[in-house]
């Protein structure tokens, strides 16, 4: 089970990131200032540390100085836009340096990043009777293998790992075609359809007017 820790004194973007990490099936808790998450982090098990860098008692930068030998992930969470602040962060051992506001899609798919790049990521997602098994590259649906394209593979996954989000058809071509992709969005409902008719997802994957796709929650 991932879990992660979310070290931040904004109880509402706490909140909202808990909520966002829920959807998703992470696990997560949370603490508001520097000292009390040294503790934790050296005294417990997470898969990940969002980490804000304008903290009570000690800040970000200091927390990380105190937790680097521990070897957990940690992405910054912070308001200071300054690429010097930026440079800081990442120089301090941290995987990732994301400046609010942000896009609780993008968080999630950075967060999905860190977790792959280090190791961390579940290596088998289950919606309903469909398995992924991201390290064969595999996909069952009741126990039979459904053969997929990569691309087609590609955006059940991110499906898979953004339920019950609405996700633009914008947003699925940065993520599965990556961000210079030139191609246009009718490539995502081409594949969105065929993802429906090899997994028989008609009810369950369903289209936003004007908008793109969601994969509804599993029941």
């Amino acid at each position: 089970m991932i879990k992660i820790l979310i070290v931040e004194d904004d109880p509402h973007i706490a909140k909202m990131i808990a909520a966002a990490l829920d959807i998703v099936g992470y696990a997560s808790d949370q603490c508001a200032d520097g000292k009390t998450a040294v503790s934790r982090i050296l005294h417990e098990s997470f898969s990940l540390v969002l980490l804000d860098v304008m903290l009570p008692g000690l800040d970000g930068f200091g927390v990380m100085e105190q937790i680097r030998s521990k070897g957990v992930p940690v992405i910054f969470l912070t308001a200071m836009q300054e690429v010097s602040d930026r440079v800081r962060g990442l120089r301090s051992g941290a995987e990732d340096y994301i400046v609010k506001p942000f896009e609780v899609v993008e968080l999630l798919a950075r967060i999905e990043v860190v977790l792959r790049r280090t190791n961390k990521a579940e290596k088998i997602l289950t919606y309903n009777d469909i398995q992924v098994d991201l390290k064969r590259h595999t996909v069952k649906k009741s126990g039979k293998i459904i053969s997929l394209t990569p691309k087609e593979f590609n955006l059940l996954t991110f499906f898979m790992q953004n339920t019950d989000i609405a996700l633009t058809r914008e947003r699925l071509l940065a993520a599965v075609w990556g961000y210079d992709f030139a191609g246009e969005t009718r490539t995502v409902d081409i594949h969105v359809q065929q993802l429906r008719a090899k997994l028989k997802l008609y009810d369950r994957l369903v289209t936003i007017p004007k908008l793109g796709y969601r994969l509804e929650k599993s029941p």
